[in-house]
C-alpha cells in the first residue's frame, strides 16, 4: 500500500512542475518498495492525475502537526473573575493572555454584567450612603426617603457610565474595553501603566490609542445625568464634578485590578 502511495506522490510532483496539466501521458516512472530498493517502471498512465490524502498514521501528514500551545497566564499576574469571590473582575486579563478582539456584543453583556451583578448592589448601597452623609445633594434630604433618593441616582449614574464607557463607546470608536494587567516591573512603574489607561487604551486590532471611550463615555454620561438630576445640580461645575469623578474612580479601580494578584496570591494564598 504504501509503495503505491510514494508512486503516486511521484506523479504528482512531477505534475506540480506545470502551470496546469488536466491530463499527463507518462512513459515511465521508477516506484521504490518499502525495502528502498528499486521496483519495475510504473504503467504508462494517460488520465488525469488524482492527488491522494496521505493517512493519519503517516508523520508527514498535516493532520498530525499539533498547534502551537498557549501558555497558561504566568502565576504572578493572573486575575481572578471575582475579587475576594464577590467583587466582580470579568474585564481585567492575566498578565501575558493574549486576547481574541472583542465583539460588539461582548461589550454590551460585559458592561450589563457590571451593571446588574449583586454585588454592584451593595456597592451603590455604600456609595449612597456615603453620600448623604457627606449631604452631597441637599435636594435629597436625609432619613429614609432621602436615601432612596441617593440609591436610584447613584444606581442609574453607575448604569449610564458602565454603558457609554464599556459598551456603547467601544463599539463607536472600536476600542478594547478590557484591564490588561502588566504585572512585572517596580511598584510606581505599573502604577502608572495603571493609571495611564484612563488616558490610552487598546483599540480591538491592539494599537495603543487616546482611550475615547473612557474620556468621552464618562462625559456622556455625567451630560445625561442632568435629565434626572435637581436644577440646582445641573450647573457645568457639578456635571464636570460628575465626570471628574466616574473617571477618577475608573482609574482607582483599575489601580487596584493591577496590583490584585499580589494581594490575591501574598495575604489570601489563592490560586
Amino acid at each position: 500500500m504504501l509503495k503505491h502511495v510514494l508512486c503516486a506522490l511521484i506523479l504528482c510532483s512531477s505534475a506540480s512542475a506545470q502551470l496546469y496539466a488536466p491530463s499527463l501521458n507518462v512513459d515511465a516512472f521508477a516506484c521504490i518498495s518499502t525495502s528502498g530498493e528499486l521496483e519495475p517502471l510504473c504503467e504508462r498512465s494517460t488520465g488525469p492525475i488524482a492527488f491522494l490524502e496521505l493517512p493519519d498514521d503517516t508523520p508527514t501528514s498535516p493532520r498530525n502537526e499539533q498547534p502551537a500551545s498557549v501558555a497558561d497566564p504566568p502565576e504572578y499576574g493572573r486575575q481572578t473573575k471575582r475579587i475576594l469571590y464577590i467583587i466582580p473582575n470579568f474585564r481585567a486579563i492575566s498578565a501575558g493572555a493574549i486576547m481574541p478582539p472583542q465583539s460588539a456584543k461582548e461589550k454590551f453583556l460585559e458592561a450589563t454584567q457590571d451593571t446588574f451583578d449583586y454585588s454592584n448592589w451593595v456597592f451603590i448601597g455604600a456609595l449612597s450612603g456615603v453620600g448623604q452623609a457627606e449631604n452631597a445633594t441637599p435636594e435629597f434630604r436625609q432619613g429614609g426617603v432621602g436615601y432612596g433618593r441617593y440609591y436610584w441616582h447613584t444606581f442609574v449614574d453607575q448604569a449610564d457610565e458602565n454603558y457609554f464607557v464599556e459598551g456603547f463607546m467601544p463599539i463607536v470608536f472600536r476600542q478594547d474595553s478590557r484591564y490588561y494587567t502588566l504585572g512585572r516591573g517596580s511598584f510606581l512603574r505599573r502604577a502608572f501603566y495603571a493609571f495611564s489607561r484612563g488616558a490610552v487604551t487598546r483599540s480591538n486590532l491592539g494599537k495603543t490609542e487616546p482611550n475615547y471611550s473612557e474620556i468621552i463615555g464618562a462625559g456622556a454620561s455625567a451630560g445625561i445625568s442632568n435629565l434626572y438630576y435637581p436644577s440646582a445640580e445641573r450647573t457645568w461645575t457639578k456635571t464636570g464634578q460628575r465626570w471628574a469623578t466616574s473617571v477618577s474612580l475608573d482609574i482607582m479601580t483599575n489601580a487596584f485590578k493591577e496590583f490584585w494578584p499580589d494581594i490575591n496570591r501574598k495575604i489570601f494564598h489563592q490560586q
